[in-house]
């Protein structure tokens, strides 16, 4: 375990999964880092709505964010303890399997291969696909 990184308890982790926006966020996070314009475009919600459950995810341990110019990127990061990452892990597998999951997936996908599709991420930088499937740290 990195040493910076405090383990998360289960009240923290449970309740980061309860909640069908930040299961959203998390299913189009899946295996790839994310700009926070594709959220609220794909998922049909306020930014500020996107912004606050994503600060939750990260005070959680389940996402991090980096900085690029004006741009905020978001992916999955591999929470302490081990158990926790088998909790995550476990539900991403759930929501691939989910048709409206799936179908969110499908248009981040499109609007990542066609740009001018959802014109609110114009000049937006593309998701970036993780070097493997799994959450990296």
């Amino acid at each position: 375990m990195d040493s910076k990184r405090k383990p998360i308890g289960p009240d923290r982790i449970f309740s980061a999964l309860a909640d069908k926006t930040r299961l959203r966020l998390l299913n189009l996070m899946a295996d790839r880092e994310i700009c926070v314009c594709y959220f609220t475009s794909i998922l049909s919600e306020s930014q500020p709505k996107i912004s606050r459950h994503l600060a939750y995810l990260r005070r959680a341990g389940l996402v991090a964010a980096r900085r690029e110019g004006k741009w905020m990127h978001y992916r999955i990061t591999s929470p302490a303890p081990a158990a926790a990452k088998r909790v995550l892990d476990a539900a991403l597998h759930w929501l691939s399997e989910d048709a409206q999951m799936q179908s969110e997936r499908k248009r981040l996908d499109q609007a990542c291969c066609a740009p001018k599709t959802l014109l609110p991420v114009r000049n937006a930088p593309r998701p970036t696909q993780l070097k493997s499937k799994k959450a990296s740290a």
